[in-house]
């Protein structure tokens, strides 16, 4: 009997430590993006991109702004422009002591700070000296890292951009989000 209750608490240590650090694998048109998520840092964040993911709200759409030696965002659009319908805004975790620096993954957002929905942007250079709390109206919330797939947000931030109607430095040939699906802990 203790036997099988220790075998039974070490699977529920394992199972919660699984959970504070989740990783995803992001399938695109131009390679695998994983990225390892800090549901410490960013529980809210963290807990919202996950529910997109499980969704399935994720697949199909593409990286709508990409600017070479800044930023790729994607997350929301169709390859058609249209944005897709999201939940409510969060909360805006930007004051949780993660940097944006190269690689790290954060809440896109509108001016107001607590605007975030399903838009996210991966950082292609160490951006915390414009994004990081307080700048930029409060900051952006980073709530995860790149752990395998750089080059591949390297090739994304250097595909050719232009102008799209309203929205500017837009991949000219669609860059595809097939898939967000969460993996198992890389630790």
């Amino acid at each position: 009997m203790f036997h099988r209750l220790a075998m039974l608490g070490a699977g529920l240590l394992l199972s919660t430590s699984a959970l504070a650090s989740p990783a995803v694998e992001m399938q695109t048109s131009l390679g695998t993006i994983v990225i390892e998520l800090n549901s410490e840092k960013s529980p809210v964040t963290v807990k919202n991109f996950l529910q997109y993911a499980k969704d399935g709200f994720y697949n199909g759409t593409i990286f709508h702004r990409v600017i070479d030696g800044f930023m790729i965002q994607g997350g929301g659009l169709m390859k058609d422009m249209s944005e897709k319908p999201t939940a409510s805004q969060i909360l805006n975790e930007s004051k949780n002591g993660l940097k944006n620096e190269r690689g790290t993954i954060s809440m896109a957002r509108r001016a107001e700070p607590n605007s975030a929905t399903a838009q996210f942007f991966i950082n292609h250079i160490d951006n915390s000296s414009q994004l990081d709390y307080p700048l930029n109206g409060g900051g952006y919330a980073v709530f995860g890292k790149v752990t395998q797939g750089m080059d591949v947000v390297d090739k994304i931030a250097k595909v050719p951009t232009g102008n799209r109607a309203m929205h500017k430095d837009v991949p000219l040939e669609p860059v595809l989000i097939q898939s967000v699906k969460i993996i198992s802990d890389k630790k």
